[in-house]
């Protein structure tokens, strides 16, 4: 065992065009405040992290490190949510998922895909260089807009879907195999990845490559109706990430896991500030603290109700809260002996 990292904060739902939010000065010295040790950075914001001039300018990642370490928080990992997104693209989002490329790329879902496929790997070979050895990102989806099996699938329709988003993973996972990082998928719905099966079913095609592993991040398993606490029980080798993220699930007679289209507060499921929904985030540290989990314990800000200032002060606090210190020696030890095997025989009959 040993003791979770945190509080970190990801910075994705933060950055803005006012000041300390529009800097990588401002941002990282506020989140010190804030009460933060550690920080998740997205890639796809420049003045964030320069994903290009991080890979090919070893001042600049000092720079880059130096400030966060001048405003006393680390960089805990990178985030590639966006640009793995874009690796896999069904048709009907093609519209909607345009926005998270280039402008010159909207339109071209092969340009897009294959700009995604180069910052993903960018992102790997940066993580290394800032000595990094893990990466948040999603996995993509082709086979999502099928998820309700009506009308019914053709047959086939999944298994292709799954061997084509495994095919255009595994050179990436490769690479960072070949750089000492662990690609890990949030398990989140609107990705191919969206729960354990699906994870498995991802796992097989790419021969259980050991840097495909898992961001665990409770709430999207509480939308779900899924058992968060026991998927750490059967996953916790692969999960390398972790999201403090709260969630609530209140169905009613007009409405439960599907929403019924509803905005995020009249929704039946919704997501909280942490501490302000359903999560048992007792159990949740305690499972990941009893597996070893050697990450960070990350707040990633998603509330339909609270103002993300406020959510993220609490949060950091909440994680100081809940972070278990592990113990050096076991409870009992004050009644153990030495080891003496004639009285070992003598107690057993020997």
């Amino acid at each position: 065992m040993q003791t979770i990292k945190g509080p970190a904060l990801f910075l994705a739902q933060f950055i803005g065009d006012a000041a300390p939010f529009d800097s990588w000065q401002g941002i990282t010295r506020w989140a010190a405040d804030m009460g933060y040790l550690g920080v998740q950075v997205p890639v796809n914001d420049p003045r964030m992290l320069d994903l290009d001039r991080a890979a090919d300018s070893r001042t600049y990642r000092d720079e880059f490190i130096g400030i966060a370490a001048q405003n006393g928080v680390v960089v805990t990992e990178l985030s590639a949510h966006l640009e793995g997104q874009l690796v896999a693209v069904h048709p009907a989002y093609d519209a909607g998922f345009d926005a998270f490329a280039p402008s010159a790329l909207r339109g071209n879902s092969k340009a897009r895909q294959e700009w995604a496929v180069g910052r993903v790997g960018k992102a790997i070979r940066v993580s290394r260089l800032l000595g990094l050895d893990r990466i948040a990102t999603f996995s993509g989806a082709l086979a999502w807009p099928y998820l309700y099996p009506w009308p019914q699938r053709a047959p086939g329709l999944v298994e292709t879907a799954f061997d084509t988003l495994a095919a255009r993973w595994r050179p990436l996972l490769d690479l960072a195999e070949d750089h000492g990082v662990d690609l890990c998928y949030e398990i989140h719905p609107g990705e191919d990845l969206h729960d354990g099966t699906t994870f498995e079913m991802f796992l097989d095609r790419v021969d259980q490559h050991p840097r495909a592993n898992m961001l665990y991040d409770p709430s999207h398993y509480v939308l779900q109706q899924l058992d968060y606490l026991q998927h750490i029980d059967i996953y916790h080798d692969r999960i390398r990430m972790f999201h403090v993220k709260d969630a609530e699930f209140n169905p009613t007679g007009r409405q439960g896991v599907y929403g019924g289209y509803q905005p995020w507060a009249q929704r039946a499921g919704r997501f909280r500030s942490p501490g302000d929904g359903q999560v048992d985030f007792k159990g949740v540290f305690s499972k990941l603290t009893q597996y070893g989990f050697d990450g960070w314990a990350v707040v990633e800000w998603e509330c339909a109700l609270k103002h993300p200032e406020d959510g993220a002060r609490e949060g950091a606090r909440f994680v100081r809260d809940h972070i278990i210190r592990v113990t050096p020696h076991a409870f009992d030890d004050f009644a153990a002996s030495a080891v003496d095997r004639a009285a070992i025989d003598k107690a057993l009959g020997l």
